[in-house]
């Protein structure tokens, strides 16, 4: 059979965004592992096989959302405003950008954090994601090496705290109901940062 007109599956609603906005909905209620491809066609309104046009499988679309997610924070690594001037003001760019991109994209910032490590499409998205706490541990560290913060902290347990912090808005936070993202973020910086600073 072949694949519906690219023109007929406009008419239902349906690109390859629409498809991928969909299956990140459905992957966070139901988990990955416990979502079929019916499961993506029955939320779809469409057979199997029309997903199918737009993606060769649930791991591709898996993998689609975790880089949506991580593109979006490696954005933040690339910055310029990422590579100079004094660490602690870097590292508060770099935790307020990242609350922007949480909020942004909080449906696949919310599956990145939930996926373990079972496929290596996951695997993938865990060290790239290991690859951005390094960025930012090391930025603590320089902050630390500067004087910015306290030294009676381990930079190491700052930098866990901070992210644990920040990836937690993932839990509660619904843009309908909730403060912007930049509310969010001065908040945040406020409560740890006042903390942190010599």
């Amino acid at each position: 059979m072949a694949p519906p007109s690219p023109a007929r599956q406009r008419k239902r609603g349906h690109d390859p965004e629409s498809v991928l906005s969909t299956a990140v909905g459905v992957f966070n209620e139901r988990g990955y592992d416990g979502t079929s491809m019916e499961d993506l066609a029955r939320a779809l309104g469409v057979t199997k096989s029309a997903i199918y046009y737009h993606v060769p499988g649930k791991e591709q679309l898996l993998a689609r959302a975790l880089d949506r997610a991580l593109d979006g924070l490696f954005a933040v690594v690339t910055d310029e405003r990422a590579a100079s001037g004094p660490a602690i003001d870097r590292l508060e760019w770099a935790v307020r950008q990242s609350v922007r991109i949480l909020v942004d994209r909080l449906p696949y910032v919310t599956l990145l954090l939930r996926v373990r490590g079972n496929s290596r499409t996951e695997q993938a998205a865990l060290e790239r994601r290991r690859e951005f706490d390094r960025f930012i541990s090391h930025l603590v560290k320089e902050a630390a090496a500067e004087g910015s913060i306290r030294p009676d902290v381990d930079p190491a347990l700052v930098t866990r705290l901070l992210f644990g912090t920040v990836n937690s808005i993932t839990e509660w936070y619904r843009p309908a109901r909730g403060a912007s993202a930049d509310d969010l973020a001065d908040a945040l910086l406020k409560m740890t940062f006042t903390g942190l600073r010599v």
